[in-house]
Protein backbone atom coordinates (compact mmCIF):
# COMPACT_ATOMS: atom_id res chain seq x y z
CA UNK A 1 0.00 0.00 0.00
CA UNK A 2 1.53 3.62 -0.86
CA UNK A 3 2.11 5.96 1.83
CA UNK A 4 0.60 9.10 1.08
CA UNK A 5 2.33 12.34 2.40
CA UNK A 6 -0.30 14.60 4.75
CA UNK A 7 0.27 17.30 7.00
CA UNK A 8 -0.24 15.35 10.33
CA UNK A 9 3.20 16.04 11.91
CA UNK A 10 2.89 19.56 11.65
CA UNK A 11 -0.32 19.90 12.66
CA UNK A 12 1.12 17.86 16.19
CA UNK A 13 3.94 20.27 16.18
CA UNK A 14 1.81 23.45 16.09
CA UNK A 15 -0.53 22.04 18.92
CA UNK A 16 2.99 22.04 21.02
CA UNK A 17 3.28 25.83 20.78
CA UNK A 18 5.07 25.57 17.81
CA UNK A 19 5.04 28.99 15.09
CA UNK A 20 7.69 28.00 12.53
CA UNK A 21 7.72 24.29 11.65
CA UNK A 22 10.24 23.15 8.51
CA UNK A 23 10.65 19.62 7.07
CA UNK A 24 14.07 18.91 6.61
CA UNK A 25 15.73 17.00 4.09
CA UNK A 26 18.89 15.91 1.99
CA UNK A 27 19.95 14.58 -1.65
CA UNK A 28 23.24 13.36 -2.28
CA UNK A 29 24.65 11.16 0.32
CA UNK A 30 25.31 7.66 -2.26
CA UNK A 31 26.93 9.42 -4.83
CA UNK A 32 30.64 9.11 -6.15
CA UNK A 33 30.67 12.87 -6.44
CA UNK A 34 29.67 16.32 -5.53
CA UNK A 35 28.29 18.19 -2.43
CA UNK A 36 25.72 16.64 -0.74
CA UNK A 37 22.80 18.96 -0.11
CA UNK A 38 20.03 19.50 2.42
CA UNK A 39 16.93 21.77 1.85
CA UNK A 40 14.84 23.30 4.94
CA UNK A 41 10.88 24.38 3.94
CA UNK A 42 8.33 25.89 5.86
CA UNK A 43 5.35 25.43 4.45
CA UNK A 44 1.83 27.82 4.42
CA UNK A 45 -1.41 25.07 5.58
CA UNK A 46 -3.06 27.22 3.06
CA UNK A 47 -0.92 27.19 0.11
CA UNK A 48 0.03 23.55 -0.04
CA UNK A 49 1.42 22.56 -3.30
CA UNK A 50 -1.10 19.26 -4.62
CA UNK A 51 1.34 16.10 -5.50
CA UNK A 52 3.94 16.83 -3.07
CA UNK A 53 5.40 13.08 -2.59
CA UNK A 54 9.06 11.71 -1.45
CA UNK A 55 11.78 13.45 -4.67
CA UNK A 56 12.91 9.80 -5.81
CA UNK A 57 9.26 8.94 -6.78
CA UNK A 58 8.62 11.96 -9.13
CA UNK A 59 9.70 12.69 -12.42
CA UNK A 60 12.71 14.82 -13.06
CA UNK A 61 10.11 17.47 -14.90
CA UNK A 62 8.08 16.81 -13.04
CA UNK A 63 10.06 17.73 -9.53
CA UNK A 64 11.11 20.92 -11.57
CA UNK A 65 7.83 21.81 -11.74
CA UNK A 66 6.73 21.46 -7.99
CA UNK A 67 10.42 23.49 -7.04
CA UNK A 68 9.08 26.27 -9.41
CA UNK A 69 5.79 26.50 -7.28
CA UNK A 70 7.28 25.87 -3.93
CA UNK A 71 9.88 28.53 -4.60
CA UNK A 72 6.42 31.07 -4.50
CA UNK A 73 4.24 29.87 -1.85
CA UNK A 74 6.88 28.63 0.58
CA UNK A 75 10.11 29.58 2.62
CA UNK A 76 12.67 27.52 2.28
CA UNK A 77 16.53 27.67 2.03
CA UNK A 78 19.16 25.21 0.78
CA UNK A 79 22.84 24.36 1.94
CA UNK A 80 25.86 21.96 1.72
CA UNK A 81 28.39 19.78 2.82
CA UNK A 82 31.92 20.31 1.01
CA UNK A 83 33.37 17.26 -0.65
CA UNK A 84 36.00 17.70 1.53
CA UNK A 85 33.67 17.88 4.44
CA UNK A 86 32.55 14.77 3.50
CA UNK A 87 36.13 13.26 3.12
CA UNK A 88 36.85 14.12 6.62
CA UNK A 89 33.60 14.42 8.89
CA UNK A 90 32.17 10.98 6.96
CA UNK A 91 28.75 11.21 4.70
CA UNK A 92 26.29 10.58 7.14
CA UNK A 93 27.70 14.04 9.45
CA UNK A 94 28.41 16.21 6.62
CA UNK A 95 24.81 15.55 5.52
CA UNK A 96 23.95 16.77 8.91
CA UNK A 97 26.26 19.46 8.78
CA UNK A 98 24.04 20.24 5.94
CA UNK A 99 20.67 20.34 7.31
CA UNK A 100 22.08 22.17 10.03
CA UNK A 101 23.07 25.10 7.93
CA UNK A 102 19.70 24.66 5.72
CA UNK A 103 18.12 25.28 9.23
CA UNK A 104 19.89 28.22 10.28
CA UNK A 105 18.81 29.98 7.35
CA UNK A 106 15.09 30.35 8.24
CA UNK A 107 12.89 31.15 11.07
CA UNK A 108 12.39 27.94 12.98
CA UNK A 109 11.28 26.83 16.02
CA UNK A 110 10.40 22.92 15.12
CA UNK A 111 12.26 20.57 12.58
CA UNK A 112 10.85 17.54 11.46
CA UNK A 113 14.09 15.47 9.86
CA UNK A 114 13.78 12.61 7.43
CA UNK A 115 15.27 10.05 8.76
CA UNK A 116 16.21 7.95 12.17
CA UNK A 117 18.63 11.24 13.40
CA UNK A 118 18.74 14.46 14.84
CA UNK A 119 21.70 16.37 13.87
CA UNK A 120 24.31 16.65 16.74
CA UNK A 121 24.04 20.66 17.17
CA UNK A 122 20.35 21.09 16.34
CA UNK A 123 19.40 24.17 18.93
CA UNK A 124 15.37 23.73 18.29
CA UNK A 125 12.97 21.13 19.01
CA UNK A 126 12.86 18.28 16.56
CA UNK A 127 11.33 14.79 15.57
CA UNK A 128 13.28 12.28 13.23
CA UNK A 129 10.60 10.42 11.16
CA UNK A 130 12.03 7.46 9.36
CA UNK A 131 11.25 7.50 5.98
CA UNK A 132 10.19 11.15 6.28
CA UNK A 133 9.76 12.17 2.53
CA UNK A 134 6.67 9.59 2.06
CA UNK A 135 4.53 10.51 4.88
CA UNK A 136 4.92 14.38 5.83
CA UNK A 137 4.17 17.39 3.19
CA UNK A 138 7.20 19.53 4.56
CA UNK A 139 9.82 16.90 4.51
CA UNK A 140 8.49 15.76 0.74
CA UNK A 141 8.82 19.54 -0.33
CA UNK A 142 12.49 19.72 1.26
CA UNK A 143 13.14 16.51 -0.48
CA UNK A 144 12.18 18.05 -3.97
CA UNK A 145 14.04 21.41 -3.23
CA UNK A 146 17.86 19.35 -1.98
CA UNK A 147 17.13 17.11 -5.24
CA UNK A 148 16.75 20.14 -7.51
CA UNK A 149 18.87 21.75 -6.32
CA UNK A 150 21.44 19.01 -6.19
CA UNK A 151 20.87 17.83 -9.39
CA UNK A 152 21.00 21.30 -10.78
CA UNK A 153 25.00 21.69 -9.44
CA UNK A 154 26.10 18.33 -11.56
CA UNK A 155 24.44 19.20 -14.37
CA UNK A 156 27.04 22.41 -14.49
CA UNK A 157 29.74 20.59 -12.90
CA UNK A 158 29.19 17.97 -15.97
CA UNK A 159 30.13 20.58 -18.10
CA UNK A 160 33.52 21.35 -16.11
CA UNK A 161 34.34 17.49 -16.31
CA UNK A 162 32.82 16.04 -19.46
CA UNK A 163 32.87 12.19 -19.66
CA UNK A 164 31.50 10.87 -16.16
CA UNK A 165 27.97 11.22 -17.25
CA UNK A 166 26.99 14.08 -13.84
CA UNK A 167 24.20 15.42 -15.89
CA UNK A 168 22.46 11.89 -16.12
CA UNK A 169 23.58 10.31 -13.40
CA UNK A 170 24.36 13.32 -10.63
CA UNK A 171 27.53 11.45 -9.22
CA UNK A 172 25.97 8.11 -8.43
CA UNK A 173 28.16 5.04 -9.31
CA UNK A 174 26.65 3.93 -12.64
CA UNK A 175 28.67 1.77 -14.93
CA UNK A 176 29.36 5.01 -17.33
CA UNK A 177 30.89 7.03 -14.17
CA UNK A 178 33.15 3.95 -12.50
CA UNK A 179 34.03 3.07 -16.25
CA UNK A 180 35.11 7.04 -16.47
CA UNK A 181 37.00 7.26 -13.29
CA UNK A 182 38.65 4.59 -14.62
CA UNK A 183 39.74 5.29 -17.85
CA UNK A 184 39.49 9.79 -17.19
CA UNK A 185 40.66 9.67 -13.45
CA UNK A 186 39.66 11.03 -10.09
CA UNK A 187 38.75 14.99 -10.19
CA UNK A 188 38.43 16.82 -7.84
CA UNK A 189 34.99 16.47 -6.66
CA UNK A 190 35.28 12.83 -6.03
CA UNK A 191 34.60 11.69 -2.43
CA UNK A 192 37.83 9.85 -2.14
CA UNK A 193 36.67 8.52 1.57
CA UNK A 194 34.10 6.49 -0.71
CA UNK A 195 36.05 2.96 -1.53
CA UNK A 196 35.30 3.17 -5.89
CA UNK A 197 37.29 6.21 -4.96
CA UNK A 198 39.94 5.35 -2.73
CA UNK A 199 40.71 2.15 -4.20
CA UNK A 200 41.75 3.47 -7.53
CA UNK A 201 43.76 6.52 -6.00
CA UNK A 202 45.35 3.43 -3.51
CA UNK A 203 46.16 1.01 -6.23
CA UNK A 204 47.46 4.42 -8.61
CA UNK A 205 49.54 4.73 -5.32
CA UNK A 206 50.85 1.51 -5.52
CA UNK A 207 51.45 1.61 -8.79
CA UNK A 208 53.96 4.78 -8.58
CA UNK A 209 55.22 2.82 -5.20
Amino acid sequence: MKCIADFHHETSAFVTGALFVVGVDEAGRGPLAGPVTAAAVRLDPARIPAGLADSKTLSASRREALAAVLADVAQFSVAHATVEEIDTLNILRASHLAMLRAIAALPADHALIDGNLIPRGLALPARAIVKGDAQCLSIAAASIMAKVTRDRIMVDLAQQHPGYGWDRNAGYPTKEHLSALLNLGVTAWHRRSFAPVHNILYQDNSITL
